[in-house]
């Protein structure tokens, strides 16, 4: 199968209603170039997961903007006036989750797990709704798994094959949700041929991603 495939390519995947996660730390990461894509299309009604909705200019706070989201899944939304003002208009369903319960959310849909235990959260509004579970006198929320249709990621240098590589700070979310949606994408910042990279180096593995765009 040749997972290098164009933007147009992409385009049966993305579709009214999905559940994408997007990788990046304040834009950090972000796919950029698929997120422009989900704008030209038009494409609504999303649930976004990631860390951040980013800035008003950038990443998920892009599609924040253009009203094409109707629930994120986060942990912060500071950086993105919008994402606030939609918030308390009744436009845009947050829901705010700790940062490392987020993406321990995500790691237990992408391996299977049924679950979290945490004790963040306990004795707050974050317990409104969960089950609490007692383990050794100690309460601990049970935090859901979360996973997606779709996870777009940013790699620093991919192979042909998928394989991929993150450098410095876009490493972030990114290997996490390339672990936890039925189809991944991957956008290269640089492409090499399978073989190039050192296999010690390797920290998404290409047998997870199932396209390329470059």
């Amino acid at each position: 199968m040749n997972k290098l495939v164009s933007k147009d390519d992409l385009k049966p995947l993305l579709k009214d209603g999905s559940v994408i996660m997007v990788g990046g730390f304040l834009g950090c990461g972000t796919p950029e170039k698929i997120i422009d894509l989900i704008i030209e299309m038009g494409i609504k009604d999303l649930t976004i997961i990631g860390n951040d909705t980013s800035y008003e200019d950038k990443g998920i706070g892009r599609l924040i903007v253009n009203r094409q989201v109707k629930k994120v899944i986060t942990s912060h939304i500071g950086t993105n006036p919008v994402t606030g003002e939609l918030m308390n208009s009744g436009e845009l369903e947050v829901e705010l989750s700790p940062q490392g319960t987020l993406i321990e959310r995500i790691r237990a849909g992408g391996f299977g797990l049924g679950g979290v235990l945490t004790p963040t959260g306990v004795g707050t509004l974050v317990e409104e709704g969960k089950e609490i579970i007692k383990v050794k006198d100690k309460d601990y929320l049970l935090e859901m798994p979360l996973r997606a249709d779709l996870a777009i990621v940013r790699g620093s240098v991919v192979d042909k094959f998928g394989n991929t590589i993150y450098k410095g700070t876009t490493r972030n979310f990114n290997p996490m949700i390339a672990m936890a949606a039925d189809t991944v994408i991957v956008e290269a910042e640089e492409l090499v041929e399978t073989g190039e990279l050192d296999k010690e180096s390797i920290i998404t593995p290409g047998v997870v991603v199932d396209y390329i765009i470059n």
